[in-house]
């Protein structure tokens, strides 16, 4: 049973992430600039943190905060489990325990951000126009997932890393809905071409072209 979930969730992950949605979308002349990260294994939506449409600062009060880089002009939103972000460093520190329950019963949701200044487009770093409407909608579908709290009252959590804030999520966190799953999710809600299920961050990547000076490098 273990070597088929084993081996069937990666081939399940593929082929879900390779059915299209949005497939008919061109991107716009003009709009909002937004990047799609990703480290290999977790990926994120960067978006600035102010435009005329939206004030991130009213959502997410770290994004008011200066960093040792300077005041954060961007803002890098992803998603995880909340044991995990609080507490594990890194994937040596997950306890055998951790891993079996998020992989069965899943587990608490917590949305994570970073704060940057002016990131460069790289093949981490993925930048994407899309238009104002589809921006509005990133925006409602990221904010979905939050508790209604007033503007700039919600809470700072800290975590594993230091620089980064933490706040609490809606829903549950599994093997269904992973970090990389809900960034297609919000992504293909927008209206961007994405995979049906994208558990995996290559899943989301393959559909966000890297900028032309890192391709074929």
């Amino acid at each position: 049973m273990l070597a088929m979930v084993v081996v069937g969730y990666p081939v399940a992950a593929w082929v879900g992430s390779s059915i299209p949605q949005n497939a008919d979308w061109a991107p716009p002349a003009d709009g909002v600039d937004i990047m799609v990260e990703t480290n290999g294994t977790h990926t994120s939506i960067i978006v600035p943190v102010v435009t005329d449409q939206k004030d991130w600062r009213e959502t997410f009060p770290s994004a008011s905060l200066p960093t040792p880089y300077g005041t954060p002009t961007h803002l890098a939103i992803g998603y995880g489990e909340r044991e995990v972000f609080l507490n594990v460093p890194t994937w040596g520190d997950l306890e055998a325990a951790t891993a079996l329950r998020i992989a069965t019963v899943g587990g608490d949701s917590l949305v994570r951000v970073s704060h940057y200044v002016r990131p460069a487009p790289s093949d981490y770093h993925r930048p994407l126009t899309i238009s104002r409407e589809q921006y509005a909608r990133l925006i409602g579908a990221i904010e979905s997932h939050l508790p209604e709290t007033p503007a700039g009252e919600r809470e700072i959590l800290t975590g594993t890393y230091a620089e980064d804030a933490y706040y609490e999520a809606l829903g549950e966190y599994t093997m269904g809905m992973t970090c990389n799953t809900w960034v297609g999710a919000q992504l293909a809600e927008a209206g961007i071409p994405m995979g049906l299920w994208t558990p995996m961050a290559g899943g989301v990547m393959k559909w966000i072209p890297a900028p032309a000076a890192t391709q074929g490098s």
